[in-house]
């Protein structure tokens, strides 16, 4: 109930935000909600599978390029986006099906390979990418722009909820901890991996698009940024890896954290970020979400809370 309440809550506040902020600070709610998307995604198959990677930027640069593509050949910029997350899904089950062989730091490894093979490719094919000189698009009006990521976003957010208290949560929870035992209670666990990577480069591949949108340039440097994936990454670590409510807590403290200490200390504010994400992992390991349930705090929800009971019986059972 509480967790409704606080959807709720998040959605009416979303809703009215930019009748009380100017272009600038509309500018920072549409690239914090880029990363709300962007950090849902990579929890999906980093916090409840437990594969986690440095490749997602790769579908988020595949997005932006699929997305310039289709605006400069007349497609509308709110259309470019269902087909770049069509592009990037069938990418994602292509290398899914090659990739989710591999597990732990080889897969991570892997990804980081093919995300900067994407940035060569990028860069080389500039008969169709424009190779360093990049992409050029109309920018799409900043409102609308808005209310399409975050509607993207509600809907990533809703689908997470859904996913935490489910079976096929439940599934996913067992292959993190251990897939060998998984697979041997029947869980398919091959296509639920694939399932869940394409899923988790869907809005990536979106969200990319509407970058591009936003920004109105693209180029390889910009598109698979590794600056994007840390962060990204650093969001959801931050908040909680593998809860519901944990990326939009990163997402919403790191991106007011970077705004505030850029402002004031431009030249040595990531080195700040750094000191501060490092001290809160060290005291809170398992992210801000994870020690407020675990203090009881109030307004915050208890996710997952059952299934958490019935897998620690299991483990204790197998002790």
């Amino acid at each position: 109930m509480k967790g409704i309440v606080a959807l709720v809550a998040a959605v009416a506040a979303i809703a009215v935000l930019p009748g009380f902020v100017e272009s600038y600070g509309l500018s920072f709610l549409v690239q914090t909600l880029i990363f709300v998307c962007l950090a849902y995604s990579w929890n999906l198959i980093g916090g409840y599978a437990g594969y986690a990677h440095f490749g997602q930027v790769a579908f988020f640069g595949l997005g932006a390029y699929v997305g310039a593509l289709c605006i400069q050949a007349g497609v509308s910029w709110l259309v470019a986006p269902l087909i770049a997350a069509a592009f990037t899904a069938f990418v994602a089950l292509v290398l899914g099906m090659i990739m989710l062989r591999l597990s732990g730091v080889f897969f991570g490894i892997g990804m980081f390979g093919i995300a900067r093979v994407c940035e060569s490719l990028a860069m080389g094919l500039d008969g169709i990418t424009a190779g360093g000189t990049g992409l050029y698009v109309e920018v799409a009006d900043l409102h609308m722009l808005y209310y399409v990521v975050a509607g993207l976003a509600v809907l990533i957010v809703a689908l997470t909820w859904r996913l935490d208290s489910s079976r096929l949560g439940l599934q996913l929870l067992t292959i993190r901890e251990d897939e060998t035992a998984a697979a041997a209670l029947g869980v398919r666990s091959t296509q639920l991996k694939v399932g869940t990577f394409v899923l988790s480069a869907l809005m990536p591949g979106a969200v990319g698009s509407l970058y591009i949108s936003y920004l109105g340039y693209i180029d390889p440097f910009t598109a698979f940024a590794m600056m994007t994936e840390l962060t990204t990454i650093a969001m959801v670590l931050l908040g909680g890896l593998g809860t519901v409510f944990g990326p939009l807590v990163g997402v919403v403290t790191l991106s007011v954290i970077n705004e505030l200490l850029w402002a004031r200390f431009p030249e040595i504010y990531l080195s700040l970020v750094g000191v501060i994400i490092l001290v809160t992992i060290l005291y809170m390991p398992r992210g801000i979400v994870a020690y407020a349930q675990r203090k009881n705090w109030p307004l915050v929800p208890v996710a997952r809370a059952h299934l958490r009971h019935f897998a620690q019986r299991i483990q204790e059972a197998r002790k």
